[in-house]
C-alpha cells in the first residue's frame, strides 16, 4: 500500500506540511511518496492505493496548474481514496480553518471534477523577508486589512502541526481501508 502526496507550493509551507504528513503516515505504517504537482506529468496511478493533494493560496487563488491537474487526472483520482488540503493565511483564524468555512477550499471542491473523501484547511506561514518587494507590500496590505502581522522583518508560522498530524492519521485510515472504499 502506497499513498501519493502531491503538493503545489509558492513559498515552501505546503511542501513542509506535505513532508509532515509523510512523516506521520510513516509512523502509522503507511508507505508514501511525495511529488511536486508541477513536476508530475506522468504518474503511474496503478502504483498507488490512495492520494492526497495539497495546494497553497496566493492572492485568493490556487495556482492554475492545480485545476488543470485534477481535471486532466480526474478519472484516475476518483478511483482512489483521496484527500485534499489547502494552505492559506486566512486559515490563521479558527473560523476559516475548515473546508466549509474557508471560501477558497469550498469553491475549489465544488468546481473540481475530483471528489476526495477527506479535506482540510491549514494556516500557512508569513515569510516577509523572503518575499520580493511587490509581494511583501501586497501581503502586508492584505494583512493590515485583515488584522494580521504587518512587521515585514518577521516570519510567522501559523500552521497548527497537531491539526496536520490528525489529518495525516485520517489519511492513514483512508489508505488502510482503501479496499473497502
Amino acid at each position: 500500500m502506497t499513498t501519493l502526496i502531491l503538493f503545489s507550493t509558492r513559498d515552501g509551507q505546503t511542501r513542509d506540511i506535505a513532508a509532515s504528513i509523510i512523516n506521520e503516515l510513516s509512523a502509522q505504517g503507511v508507505t508514501s511518496e511525495m511529488l511536486d504537482l508541477h513536476n508530475a506529468e506522468h504518474i503511474d496511478w496503478a502504483r498507488y492505493d490512495s492520494v492526497a493533494i495539497g495546494a497553497s493560496i496566493r492572492y485568493g487563488h490556487f495556482h492554475p496548474s492545480l485545476m488543470r491537474f485534477v481535471t486532466q487526472h480526474a478519472a484516475a483520482l476518483n478511483t482512489l481514496p483521496g484527500a485534499f488540503f489547502s494552505v492559506n493565511l486566512v486559515a490563521r483564524k479558527a473560523d476559516k480553518r475548515t473546508p466549509e468555512t474557508n471560501s477558497y477550499t469550498r469553491k475549489f471542491l465544488e468546481a473540481a471534477p475530483w471528489k476526495p473523501q477527506l479535506a482540510a484547511v491549514f494556516a500557512g506561514a508569513l515569510r516577509y523577508p523572503r518575499y520580493k518587494w511587490y509581494d511583501r507590500m501586497m501581503i502586508r496590505l492584505i494583512m493590515k486589512m485583515t488584522g494580521g502581522e504587518t512587521d515585514t522583518s518577521k516570519e510567522v508560522v501559523y500552521t497548527d502541526w497537531e491539526q496536520v498530524k490528525d489529518f495525516a492519521r485520517n489519511i492513514a485510515r483512508l489508505a488502510n481501508n482503501s479496499s473497502v472504499i
